[in-house]
């Protein structure tokens, strides 16, 4: 394996590792869902990981028919596939392989997303991202951005790494968000990588393997494909080593928590249990 590098002096390490449960959503999707409303207040303000991955038809095709959205942020990044994604805001549009879909439900909106494929792989991620108080009731809104539109640099030692959201070795990524300011890279490791990715303080931080075996932090804690560790907040720390002998694919996310009252019922997250009252008495008077 190759020296560690010297960007990250103190490494984070693994506080827990989570294996996903499948589960089916939508019209019958199934998905690996990875972070669950347990693990909510630890990797606030990320309040949900899934990843969906076959090679069957039956898995995917009848996707994801209208459903409402209010008070928080769904993040789609496709591998593989293409989905259709329309909402009654007017917005449209197909998410393709290496593309990311971004919407920000505010105070409320109805979507489908739809297959445009009937057979071969589809792969990706949905990632919910909770909105402050302030902003749960601000105006729906939507980004496709396409492969092309995501930054991307190969490092020195010969990871390279997508930018979705934040910042990486000052690359900006295509996303910025204040609140939150969350951090979304992907990561392909070479065989016998040794890389550090810097993470702001203060974040709340996980990575997700979905190919391949990684050892993390010092302690080099080893965690496989199709699992989720949760970094620790450990102060001093100002960021994760990152070991692969085989090679490997994961997602490092992090984000600044909100620390605010979570209250949801499925596709609503407000702060107050009366906010929940007045999101489903909207949506069922067709005020979305």
């Amino acid at each position: 394996m190759n020296a560690i590098p010297e960007t990250v002096f103190r490494s984070r390490e693994v506080e827990r590792v989570v294996t996903g449960a499948s589960v089916s959503d939508g019209a019958g999707v199934k998905l690996l869902r990875v972070l669950t409303s347990d693990l909510q207040r630890r990797l606030d303000p990320f309040l949900m990981l899934d990843e969906f991955r076959s090679d069957n038809p039956d898995d995917y095709l009848a996707g994801f028919p209208n459903h409402p959205h209010r008070g928080f942020e769904t993040v789609t990044y496709m591998l593989a596939g293409r989905m259709r994604h329309r909402d009654n805001a007017g917005h449209e549009g197909l998410l393709t392989a290496g593309g990311v879909q971004w919407m920000t439900a505010g105070r409320g909106i109805v979507h489908s997303e739809l297959p445009e494929q009937e057979n071969g792989l589809m792969h990706g991620f949905q990632l919910w991202v909770n909105l402050p108080a302030r902003d749960k009731l601000t105006a729906p809104d939507y980004r496709d951005l396409p492969a092309e539109a995501i930054p991307a640099y190969t490092a020195d030692d010969g990871v390279t790494i997508k930018v979705i959201a934040g910042e990486s070795d000052g690359v900006a990524g295509a996303v910025q968000r204040e609140a939150t300011a969350p951090l979304y890279l992907d990561l392909e490791l070479p065989p016998g990588a040794t890389h550090t990715v810097a993470i702001p303080p203060g974040h709340n931080a996980f990575v997700y393997i979905y190919q391949g075996q990684v050892e993390l932090g010092r302690r080099g804690q080893r965690v496989a494909a199709r699992q989720l560790a949760v970094l620790s907040n450990t102060p001093e720390s100002d960021g994760v080593l990152l070991r692969s002998a085989d090679g490997a694919r994961l997602l490092l996310i992090a984000g600044r928590p909100l620390h605010e009252p979570i209250v949801q019922w499925g596709p609503f997250v407000m702060n107050r249990r009366e906010e929940i009252e007045a999101a489903l008495a909207d949506y069922r008077d067709g005020r979305f």
